[in-house]
């Protein structure tokens, strides 16, 4: 079962260096500049640059000899970048992989945020699960850390990306309900933060109808974590993640294809655990309540159907209109209880709808909200930060789409249309309390290999939401 790991663990201890003894220069050239940094640079080297068709482009690196054949440098591209100042996480994250296994010291003067955002891309570039492979890793490049980076931040933020994507990895049979429970256990004793669980019928007694219901057809138990952390007088932050551990699609079972990456359909609750541990971690002032519904959507006699009729926590009836959208179930009961608090903030993320990526890709989730300017302010920091969102409209005039001839709510539309928008309409009816709501809708998987991004798990709108949270509460 994985753990959330301590940062100074989660990545190779041989990644960072403070020391630079016997390190070899490494300088970050960008295409516009190649031609002034060639002529800064010996005749030899010029020479060779060209000889070996180098143009700075992106995440291309040459390495540089010295007269004796020996490696005396090297130089790493980053293509049409405008300025350092834009240089982003993703520009480094392929270098640790592609430099000889050597300590490296930057010679290119970097500001703060660049900085920062080359040995978060270093470090990221590090991950691999290698949980069930026998073979060892191989050496690999050593960054000397430029004075100028957050090296706190870097670390906690590489930590908890690579918690995020260790669960997201993990196959169902090692990750069920009670097992992520006991990840939330572990984290809220490193955190010094209290968590309660609230498992199988005792769910159901203490009006958690839907999420009971959802995992009513698992023999693994379901449940709902509560963690809690931080002072009484800090700002209330609420948290909700969809902890579908794998997703059979229930009694409206899913075509085998389909069903191949639902061990990730518990992202969401991932990437709300990875969140949480970047706030505690490094002591954001907030009052943070985290919930996650943990379920498996399975099928056996005990399986909820299509008609069946439940009550939520919030008091709204729900008829089942499929039993394949569970998350919205599971979501709903835990943002009920959320917004009964009244937070400052609810935020909920979840691998929701097939929908959202049809619209957006894999790489960019959909971000709805009740207000307009946190909205654009989120998506602002997503752009600074590498961890993008794109705004999505809650629009009212698809609320009928929702209709029920016997409950107040039915889970799913009858419209094959606007699929994503629909689900955050569904969900929007749970939370009445709050003013300040948004709902991501990620895929947390990546779908192509690139540098630093291996085909697998993904964190998604864990750092951009981290920085909201710390630019609205501090």
């Amino acid at each position: 079962m994985p753990s959330p790991s301590s940062v100074h663990r989660v990545f190779p201890e041989t990644a960072l260096t403070r020391e630079a003894a016997d390190s070899l220069p490494l300088w970050l050239v960008t295409e516009a500049e190649l031609a002034s940094w060639l002529a800064a640079q010996p005749p030899a080297t010029a020479a060779w640059v060209r000889a070996n068709g180098f143009q700075a482009e992106r995440h291309r690196v040459l390495v540089l000899p010295d007269a004796n054949g020996e490696i005396a440098g090297a130089v790493a591209g980053l293509g049409a970048l405008r300025q350092l100042d834009d240089l982003r996480l993703w520009h480094g994250a392929g270098l640790v992989d592609r430099l000889p296994p050597r300590r490296f010291r930057l010679e290119t003067a970097l500001p703060p945020t660049a900085a920062t955002h080359l040995v978060l891309g270093w470090l990221t570039g590090t991950y691999r699960y290698n949980r069930f492979r026998s073979n060892q890793p191989t050496p690999r490049a050593t960054l000397v850390v430029p004075g100028a980076a957050d090296l706190a931040f870097a670390e906690a933020a590489a930590a908890a990306t690579a918690f995020a994507r260790d669960l997201i990895n993990t196959p169902a049979n090692e990750l069920g309900p009670a097992d992520l429970a006991d990840v939330a256990r572990d984290l809220a004793v490193r955190a010094g933060a209290r968590c309660r669980v609230i498992a199988g019928d005792e769910l159901a007694k203490q009006g958690f109808a839907l999420i009971h219901a959802v995992g009513a057809g698992s023999p693994r138990a379901p449940c709902l974590i509560d963690l809690r952390w931080g002072e009484d007088d800090a700002p209330k932050v609420s948290i909700v993640g969809k902890g579908v551990c794998f997703d059979s699609g229930g009694l409206d079972i899913k075509p085998a294809t389909a069903m191949l990456l639902m061990k990730k359909d518990m992202g969401g609750a991932a990437c709300a655990l990875a969140l949480a541990q970047l706030l505690m971690h490094l002591e954001t002032r907030v009052r943070l309540r985290l919930l996650i519904p943990a379920v498996e959507n399975s099928v056996d006699g005990l399986s909820y159907r299509p008609g069946d009729v439940l009550r939520s926590r919030k008091g709204l009836t729900v008829e089942i209109g499929n039993t394949d959208a569970e998350g919205r179930l599971v979501l709903a009961d835990a943002l009920a209880e959320a917004d009964a608090e009244k937070p400052d903030l609810l935020v909920d993320l979840a691998t929701l709808t097939g929908a959202a990526r049809t619209a957006l890709g894999p790489e960019l989730p959909a971000a709805y909200s009740t207000d307009e300017a946190l909205l654009a302010q989120l998506r602002a920091i997503g752009d600074d930060e590498a961890d993008p969102v794109w705004p999505m409209p809650l629009w009212t005039a698809y609320d009928d789409e929702l209709s029920s001839r016997v409950a107040d709510v039915c889970n799913v539309s009858a419209s094959p249309f606007a699929g994503s928008i629909i689900g955050a309409l569904f969900l929007k009816r749970f939370v009445t309390e709050t003013p300040r709501w948004l709902h991501l809708d990620i895929y947390a998987w990546n779908a192509k290999e690139r540098p630093g991004r291996p085909v697998g798990a993904e964190a998604q709108c864990v750092r951009s939401l981290y920085r909201l949270i710390r630019a609205r509460c501090e």
